[in-house]
């Protein structure tokens, strides 16, 4: 008999180590930039560093998709961990010292960056080895839960810490990073099965990866589903932000329309298992494209902070439409490939994410908001027809199936 998610101990290691360690990234999230406003006085170096950060995330996903196939995952963990703790306690003493420049700032963000990525994508790999195969729709959808509590969270707190003192958000971040530390150290099961004692080089690896996502029409569909949905629910929540500033409306009231789309994902997370109790995956997840679909375009009709609603309905549903296709990737990818595939994934979804806001500003400009968010309605339909068409998705099946040969 299968013990249920909230038995498996090591994955709720896993999760609850990272709820924190989630938390503490959120935290320094909003900490840096303030930092950097406080020592130049410059907001275009504060957003130099955020974007010099998301450049390395995204050329570091392909070849931490390799790392992750290739090294030993539960040691990766670790020494993320400890490179990372220590550049946050290096950061915090700077910053107590005066020496906190802006040469010392990037370093740590890079160095916190490159670690990120790769333990983000190992931590992902691995939740195959700890998982069994039916259940690992659900555990998505506790981190799905996960990422959208610290993404809530985390900003205020950090916030409130910086208000104390500008060194408490760097401590309680390199504080999570132990706590990481200690939740992956006490797994006891390996992170990975067996492998080739001679595996392939770099190049080699990485052509063996591409090969596989691109040869596999569930992998392919999962592409063209994943990243328009990315590009359209990041260009729909910026286009109602620069909307609402061009209306001069109150900088609290702007935030609130974040605060209601992160809601909207955190509810959604706890809601995706009963979904994927009800419906099969491919009903399910064709149900969910449509309906994201519609209220976009639902959006684009209403004014104001209101149009951050349907947008909220949206972001409800995409929990349950990662946990199905992720979930299935997971079951139907071998091991030894799955950080390879996962890097090619997230590669497609964050550099179309990426691109959102400045075509949402291009668009807002020649066309104005309401058409602009019916470009990104579209961008959703694309997916949804995708997921309705492609031969992938209609030949998915209940993961309690033996895993195909």
């Amino acid at each position: 008999m299968t013990t249920t998610l909230w038995r498996n101990r090591e994955f709720n290691l896993l999760w609850s180590s990272q709820s924190l360690s989630d938390l503490g990234s959120a935290v320094a999230q909003l900490a840096v930039p303030l930092l950097v406003l406080e020592r130049t006085g410059s907001a275009v170096k504060a957003g130099a560093v955020g974007t010099t950060a998301l450049v390395v995330k995204l050329a570091m996903r392909l070849p931490a998709g390799v790392l992750a196939d290739r090294i030993d995952r539960r040691r990766a963990l670790l020494a993320c961990d400890v490179v990372r703790l220590i550049a946050f306690l290096l950061l915090a003493a700077a910053v107590v010292t005066g020496r906190a420049d802006l040469a010392v700032i990037i370093a740590v963000t890079v160095l916190d960056a490159c670690c990120t990525a790769l333990f983000n994508t190992i931590e992902l790999a691995s939740i195959r080895s700890i998982v069994p195969r039916s259940q690992l729709p659900s555990a998505v959808a506790r981190n799905e839960a996960r990422s959208y509590g610290a993404s809530l969270a985390g900003p205020p707190l950090g916030g409130v810490l910086f208000g104390i003192a500008p060194a408490l958000p760097f401590v309680g971040n390199a504080l999570s990073y132990l706590v990481s530390f200690a939740g992956v150290a006490l797994i006891r099961r390996p992170l990975q099965a067996e492998r080739d004692d001679r595996p392939p080089g770099h190049a080699a690896a990485l052509a063996e990866g591409l090969r596989f996502v691109f040869g596999n029409p569930f992998l392919r569909a999962v592409l063209i589903i994943a990243a328009p949905l990315n590009f359209a629910l990041n260009g729909a929540i910026f286009t109602i932000i620069v909307t609402l500033q061009h209306h001069r409306v109150e900088p609290g009231v702007i935030g609130l329309t974040e605060t209601i789309v992160g809601v909207g994902g955190l509810a959604g997370a706890f809601v995706a298992p009963a979904l994927q109790r009800w419906l099969p995956f491919t009903r399910l997840i064709r149900v969910i494209c449509w309906a994201a679909a519609g209220v976009l375009v639902a959006s684009a009709w209403l004014t104001g902070i209101a149009a951050a609603v349907p947008v909220a309905l949206a972001v409800f549903l995409g929990p349950s439409c990662n946990a199905a296709l992720f979930g299935y990737q997971a079951a139907i990818t071998p091991d030894h490939l799955q950080g390879r595939v996962l890097s090619v994934i997230f590669l497609a979804a964050m550099s179309a994410s990426a691109a959102a806001p400045l075509l949402s500003g291009v668009f807002v400009t020649a066309w104005g908001s309401s058409r602009t968010i019916l470009v990104f309605a579209a961008s959703v339909a694309l997916a949804a027809l995708t997921a309705t068409l492609a031969a992938g998705i209609r030949t998915m099946r209940p993961l309690e199936e033996p895993a195909p040969t």
